[in-house]
């Protein structure tokens, strides 16, 4: 197991971050805090008060997944609960299965699909397990769905398409793999061309898909990201991107790529040409610093990027050719592991084992809420918009996966006031304690 220096601290801008050496972020935690150090510790957020009640501190109330928080009651959890009128974010359930740790997520419509270290994929139906497929090839570290097929990637470099039987929807055939066993053994005997070259020689860390221009990328542990076209699982590009592990891989408009890595840097790449000419090359560093760079993620309209790093702070910047840096998001006290955009909301997941939802109103953001429930870090996120309706408008249902083994399915809504506002509406002046941003 590779071993990497992150910094995992304040996500404020106040004192330096403590730096430990840890395991690799997306893999496992080795924190040298005991659990009891953790859950003892006192947060440095002004409005900690040791009295307060769960009720007060967690939008979680009777769960017994009820965790403390230092954050303000969210906006379903406040006097205003008995509301009709007031757009509430909530938990709606959680899906437990005691097979291992969650790595990965992905959703669509009605379906759920959760990658463990168990090396099984798990569907899931209206809360339900619904069918599974397994492969003996390691945890699985990624799932995106396309065009009707999974493809999920994999610890030993490999990334496998999976689609549901069209007679029987609870199974799932394999119906492909990059690279193929057919591009390994011609690269075996091609000069130009050697097996490393075509298959990844670490895990695959992540996965981003191009449907328009029928591209899948994967980043991986090896440093590099490739580019396979999805209609005949050819590898077209090796791109030996960074100095360390790529973590996340995300394509966007116009042709841009993404990718952050362990080595604390997030570069831009533009595909250029077409067809064999096909190649992506290098823009410029967006940003570099030294903690690990953990997350990235785009909005729908690609107007801004987003990227959670080990020290727990989300910076964002501007869409378009200058990619003008936006901002940070101050709302963890740990490492940033996953983020999610959907409509003009942001979702980041954190080893703090908290989720903060932010809106976004051109640059200016603002923290709708903060879901807290998970007893281990937030792994991943999945997002989908709820069934269409006159109360669903402008609401999502948001899954997180945590290395606690379980998900859970959150609803919350676009039009759900901020915390700030639910804070002065309740006589609370002093808003330092709120998660914030800064330009």
């Amino acid at each position: 197991m590779k071993e990497q220096k992150t910094s995992y601290g304040n996500g404020g801008t106040g004192g330096l971050p403590k730096q430990r050496t840890l395991s690799d972020p997306n893999l496992s935690f080795s924190f040298s805090d005991t659990d009891e150090e953790l859950n003892s510790r006192r947060s440095d957020f002004s409005g900690y008060d040791a009295q307060r009640t769960s009720i007060e501190g967690s939008p979680m109330m009777k769960s017994p997944w009820n965790q403390g928080t230092p954050f303000l009651p969210s906006a379903w959890s406040s006097s205003n609960i008995d509301d009709p009128n007031c757009h509430k974010n909530g938990l709606v359930g959680s899906l437990v299965r005691e097979e291992g740790h969650i790595y990965s997520l992905a959703a669509c419509d009605d379906l759920l699909y959760t990658g463990s270290d168990s090396k099984n994929v798990r569907v899931w139906k209206n809360m339900n397990e619904f069918a599974a497929f397994k492969s003996n090839s390691g945890l699985v570290k990624a799932i995106i769905i396309s065009n009707g097929k999974i493809f999920t990637g994999h610890q030993d470099g490999k990334v496998r398409v999976w689609k549901p039987s069209r007679r029987k929807p609870t199974l799932y055939n394999r119906v492909g793999t990059y690279p193929s066993f057919f591009a390994i053994l011609k690269s075996s005997v091609n000069p130009w061309h050697t097996a490393v070259w075509v298959k990844h020689c670490d895990a695959i860390s992540c996965l981003s898909m191009n449907e328009e221009a029928g591209l899948l990328y994967s980043g991986s542990w090896d440093r590099t990201f490739k580019v396979w076209k999805t209609s005949n699982s050819r590898c077209l590009q090796t791109v030996k991107a960074h100095d360390d592990a790529v973590n996340s891989v995300i394509s966007t408009v116009e042709g841009y790529v993404f990718t952050g890595s362990a080595d604390g840097s997030v570069k831009v790449w533009k595909r250029e040409g077409k067809g064999r000419s096909m190649k992506h090359i290098f823009v410029k560093t967006l940003f570099n610093q030294d903690s690990a760079v953990t997350a990235l993620t785009a909005s729908s309209t690609g107007s801004f990027v987003y990227c959670g790093t080990s020290d727990g702070i989300v910076n964002f910047w501007e869409g378009g050719n200058e990619l003008a840096h936006g901002g940070v998001l101050n709302g963890h006290k740990l490492a940033v592991l996953c983020l999610s955009a959907a409509g003009n909301l942001v979702f980041s997941g954190s080893a703090d084992k908290m989720i903060c939802v932010w809106r976004s109103e051109g640059i200016i953001h603002t923290c709708l809420s903060v879901l807290t429930g998970h007893s281990g870090p937030v792994k991943c996120l999945a997002v989908v918009r709820e069934a269409e309706s006159d109360s669903g408008k402008g609401r999502w249902k948001v899954y997180s996966g945590s290395l606690d083994k379980s998900v859970k399915v959150w609803s919350v809504s676009e039009l759900a006031p901020d915390m700030q506002t639910l804070a002065l509406m309740n006589g609370d002046v002093s808003l330092d304690h709120i998660p914030s941003a800064k330009y």
